[in-house]
């Protein structure tokens, strides 16, 4: 079965308003309107960095005990969180794995391995 849905932690957390902590996610594969849509929304004409901020609302499906991820969530997340998103947006979009090939540099063995452990 084809997988269209993928499980992550975030490194740190989004902190809400009361103080609690949300770092277990699930991010679906992007379609092309949620990279083409985005594109009118004058948050991004005026400042092409929060392409990404909406993209990511669109395409994060849960975020612990949220109802609902959006911009501002996004926004709300510490920077590391953000760059961890923002590397499993693209290898999901990529080739749909979290795994890489990678070769022991002693006896140059080959091996999986997952960038995403538990994902």
């Amino acid at each position: 079965m084809f997988q269209t849905e993928y499980g992550f932690v975030l490194p740190k957390g989004y902190v809400d308003e009361d103080g609690s902590l949300h770092r277990d996610g699930i991010m679906r594969l992007a379609t092309a309107a949620d990279e083409i849509l985005p594109l009118r929304d004058p948050r991004v004409q005026s400042n092409s960095a929060y392409l990404t901020l909406i993209v990511l609302s669109r395409v994060i499906t849960k975020l612990g005990e949220l109802k609902d991820v959006n911009p501002r969530i996004i926004e709300g997340l510490f920077a590391s969180d953000l760059a961890y998103l923002q590397e499993f947006y693209m290898k999901i979009n990529g080739d749909g794995s979290t795994h890489l090939q990678a070769k022991c540099p002693k006896c140059e063995h080959q091996f999986e391995v997952d960038i995403f452990p538990g994902e």
